[in-house]
């Protein structure tokens, strides 16, 4: 009891000096600099509520010893508890993810009503112009790798999501299930990683294989036909850290791994010899969040699923991309620029699974003018 009573007054002892080390620190780190001590703030003006919580917050993001010890604490909980932060999630074998989408996967949710009223009445608001609406759900990177995010591998597609699908079905909005593409090449020997382990896209390969599958869609159902422009492809290597890990924004905890090799492939226009540029006047318009733009509008570039739609295509298509705003914002900015749906046949639409919980403005219907 005596000892527990002494470790017990040691580690407040060490509270107390770290707690008085900081503001003595500070102060002379300002004074040092030339720089009226931050604190004296506090006898400048009235004290209020609204300014004591402003002036809270500026001294902790303006606190050097916080700021040198933070990465260090992070680091140290990352390696102790694989705690990765608020938005990361440390999985199996150097796998991460983004932890709002394991989030809706595990949490109790019911989808919202305003998800199938948006999509139908979208649907409709393109049909009065005779153009045809093609809906894609990117899945979660952990309904597609569950065992990579814990032992006991959950179902790859979980009942809200698969609610949403059959709703859609039932309501005769036309789709293309990535789940069941996804789960039935993975029965494939020797099948890739259809998604990366350090990001929360697909990989190249995952976004291929949704490419060729948007394409196919298209030309069975006779909504286009196949055009006559010539693409070739040219194999590229990236490396680079992926989003999820860089979400952690700790570079300690970066350097423990290797940045992710990806083999990307340009497409580029035979014609020209030049990358694959999008047609405004093409009769489809795809739009999309941040599945669409890696590759595509970030490093490669010209190597994502834009441009291999249009490679499977034979022809050029236009996109709006917007990341994390596929649910209405991409809506949005359509409604802003109603001249892009002139000439149009088909609009795809690409939202990460994600989004029917946590999209961006919601589900909003925005009607077309």
């Amino acid at each position: 009891m005596a000892a527990s009573r002494k470790s017990q007054v040691a580690l407040m002892a060490v509270f107390l000096v770290v707690i008085g080390i900081v503001a003595p620190t500070q102060i002379t780190w300002e004074l040092f600099d030339g720089e009226s001590p931050q604190i004296a703030e506090l006898f400048r003006q009235t004290p209020t509520r609204a300014g004591l919580w402003q002036f809270e917050n500026r001294l902790e993001s303006n606190c050097r010893l916080a700021r040198l010890a933070r990465p260090w604490m992070q680091y140290a909980r990352f390696v102790l508890f694989e705690d990765a932060g608020d938005k990361a999630l440390v999985g199996r074998d150097g796998w991460f993810f983004y932890r709002p989408a394991v989030q809706y996967s595990i949490e109790p949710y019911t989808p919202s009503e305003d998800i199938f009223t948006a999509i139908t009445s979208f649907r409709d608001d393109l049909a009065n112009r005779d153009i045809r609406l093609l809906v894609m759900l990117a899945p979660n990177k952990a309904s597609v790798y569950p065992e990579r995010l814990a032992g006991r591998a959950a179902e790859p597609v979980n009942a809200k999501t698969q609610e949403v699908l059959t709703k859609l079905r039932e309501s005769r909005v036309e789709i293309v299930d990535l789940f069941e593409i996804y789960a039935r090449a993975r029965q494939s020997a020797g099948s890739p990683d259809y998604y990366l382990a350090q990001d929360s896209h697909w990989s190249p390969e995952g976004m291929r294989l949704a490419t060729e599958a948007v394409a196919r869609r298209l030309l069975d159902l006779g909504w286009v036909e196949k055009g006559p422009a010539r693409y070739e492809t040219k194999p590229v290597t990236v490396e680079r850290y992926g989003d999820v890990l860089r979400m952690i924004r700790v570079p300690q905890v970066e350097r423990l791994y290797e940045p992710q090799r990806m083999n990307c492939t340009h497409v580029i226009d035979s014609a020209s010899g030049q990358p694959y540029k999008d047609d405004p006047n093409s009769p489809v318009l795809v739009l999309g969040d941040s599945f669409l733009r890696i590759f595509e509008r970030d490093e490669p570039g010209s190597g994502g699923f834009i441009a291999h739609l249009a490679y499977n295509l034979g022809f050029g298509v236009t996109s709006i991309v917007n990341d994390g705003g596929a649910s209405t914002l991409v809506r949005q900015q359509l409604a802003s620029r109603p001249a892009l749906l002139k000439g149009k046949k088909v609009v795809v639409w690409e939202f990460v699974e994600r989004d029917i919980r946590f999209g961006t403005e919601g589900w909003q219907v925005i009607h077309l003018p």
